[in-house]
């Protein structure tokens, strides 16, 4: 396994970084045991979930499987932004909501630290800064190491890099967009972009949900 530094910042990550969201979900616990061990096994030290994967499950079973390893070893991203419950104030990137998801992912991962927080996607009903105001205090208050974004616009992505210069806040160091052979319009704006402020670039669904692992066939029915 070969590392690297995220972004710009001095955090060593496995080139290849394990996605969970399908774990605790179509994978059983124990599948997701035995997925995990053979990343740790591979060399793999970057972990990345969301408190919406499986309802919260996905962070709890990397956070069961993490209680039998070092914690130092590995590097825990999760997400915040879509709802988590039924109230009004259980989604988006309030400041309100980002304090209470936070302390919920670091409960269900059993750990007193998330390595890098992530906001999902653009919350268009909160002020950027009011989320970037709590993220920095997040960072400020040892409950956050670094933080990033994800499915963000080019236009957005940018404007949150400058009001936070502006304010001196911390910045993000990473964009986690969709990425792919069959996505390509990442490289128009947001690559470029990613290139010219130093932040590292963490592609999801980079099989486009198995289109380009061969799991679909032309005349296959249509699996449940």
């Amino acid at each position: 396994m070969e590392y690297r530094n995220l972004g710009k910042t001095g955090l060593r990550v496995s080139e290849l970084c394990l996605g969970a969201m399908t774990l605790g979900r179509e994978a059983s616990e124990s599948e997701s045991f035995e997925i995990l061990d053979g990343f740790a096994e591979a060399g793999g030290n970057f972990i990345d979930t969301a408190n919406v994967y499986a309802g919260g499950a996905s962070e709890e079973v990397v956070g069961k499987w993490l209680s039998r390893r070092r914690r130092e070893d590995f590097v825990i991203g999760t997400k915040v932004r879509f709802s988590m419950g039924s109230g009004p104030n259980e989604v988006g990137l309030s400041r309100k909501h980002i304090m209470s998801a936070v302390r919920e992912s670091l409960r269900r991962i059993g750990t007193d630290y998330i390595d890098l927080y992530q906001v999902h996607a653009w919350d268009p009903a909160t002020p950027l800064e009011e989320t970037l105001g709590a993220l920095n205090d997040l960072v400020r208050g040892g409950m956050v190491r670094y933080i990033g974004a994800s499915n963000f616009r080019g236009w957005l992505l940018q404007k949150a890099l400058d009001l936070s210069r502006r304010s001196g806040w911390d910045l993000f160091c990473s964009l986690q967009p969709q990425y792919n052979l069959l996505c390509r319009a990442t490289e128009y704006e947001l690559i470029p972009l990613c290139r010219a402020e130093g932040l590292g670039v963490i592609p999801w669904s980079p099989l486009r949900g198995g289109w380009l692992s061969g799991r679909y066939r032309r005349g296959m029915d249509t699996p449940p």
